[in-house]
């Protein structure tokens, strides 16, 4: 696989009543690129949201679900979530701003 840019290692934002809740504690949560590593998603969050400064990434890998139609067993995509501490100094990330 291509060497991944930072445009490409932030899939989405995730969007529970636990991940607004440590939105307090200036901690975001993003699923991201299942091949990125910290030092990836950091330089990311920095490069895509101006004036954020990244303390800690604490990143973990989601197992796919098991799922049945009928008689066929399936599994669903396996996914990487990373949650992104930011520094006190640090602006806010605009995307969680309306939520």
């Amino acid at each position: 696989m291509a060497a991944l840019q930072y445009y490409d290692v932030i899939l989405k934002p995730v969007v529970t009543e636990k991940s607004m809740g440590l939105m307090a504690e200036k901690k975001y949560t993003f699923y991201v690129h299942p091949e990125a590593n910290k030092a990836m998603i950091k330089e990311a969050v920095e490069k895509m949201f101006t004036g954020t400064k990244v303390s800690r990434v604490n990143t973990m890998n989601i197992q796919g679900k098991k799922k049945r139609r009928g008689a066929v067993v399936g599994v669903t995509a396996k996914r990487k979530k990373a949650i992104v501490q930011l520094t006190e100094d640090s602006a806010d990330i605009e995307v969680f701003a309306g939520l």
